[in-house]
């Protein structure tokens, strides 16, 4: 099924997160898609290439965990952004197209992948993105980062212990999770036992395509931060 022809893509957007792409980042997120599925084969970027499971697992949920930031565009303007282990691109691509005030850093340590993600500004018009190969315990940037987004890179101490350096005192990391279970309570009650972070929200969501259950942990490193609503 073509990309563009996602039946009620708007109003699932709009029922969903409040939210709804204009006609160029529409076109912008079908221009992503089919360079992901071109580059695929080459670069071994992704399993998901079904149109409504792209849709889905990768425009709808990297969008997720900045709902509160879709809904208040004058919330963090200029931010700057980091994606750990930004893999296809995915939540850093469909972040900057949704907020493209932003800044946007792709940080990824495999360097067939890198390549891929320094096509993309040119290849989907974005000034406000660039990649860099690197992992992130050894990534030290000029300037340290309003949010960084962590997706299926490991459990949540792991997460924290390399996402946390990278974010300015009073920034979030946000990590993206599927069902936020108990083992994981455990590990992140501890990590906040050190008080190198404070948990300020759990973003629950039911996919509107499959049903399933994800979660984005917004965590806060100490520090003064204006706090979405």
């Amino acid at each position: 099924m073509p990309f563009s022809d996602l039946p009620n893509a708007a109003e699932i957007w709009q029922n969903t997160l409040a939210w709804q792409p204009n006609e160029q980042q529409q076109q912008k997120f079908a221009a992503f898609y089919q360079a992901m599925l071109t580059a695929n084969s080459q670069f071994n970027l992704t399993r998901i290439t079904d149109a409504k499971d792209f849709w889905e697992k990768h425009l709808w949920d990297a969008l997720s965990g900045i709902q509160p930031w879709l809904t208040d565009l004058a919330l963090n303007p200029g931010a700057l952004v980091v994606d750990i282990g930004s893999g296809a691109g995915v939540p850093g691509i469909p972040v900057a197209l949704a907020r493209p005030d932003w800044q946007v850093t792709l940080l990824e340590a495999r360097r067939k992948k890198v390549s891929f993600l320094e096509s993309l500004p040119q290849l989907l018009g974005l000034t406000n993105v660039n990649a860099v190969w690197s992992r992130a315990e050894d990534y030290h940037p000029q300037a340290s980062f309003d949010f960084a987004l962590v997706r299926a890179v490991g459990n949540i101490q792991q997460c924290l212990h390399f996402a946390l350096p990278l974010v300015k005192p009073g920034g979030l990391v946000i990590l993206y999770r599927g069902q936020f279970q108990a083992s994981d309570n455990h590990d992140l009650e501890k990590e906040l036992s050190h008080g190198q972070a404070t948990l300020e929200q759990v973003l629950a969501w039911q996919t509107p395509l499959t049903g399933g259950t994800r979660h984005c942990l917004l965590i806060r490193r100490p520090g003064h931060a204006p706090r979405p609503h």
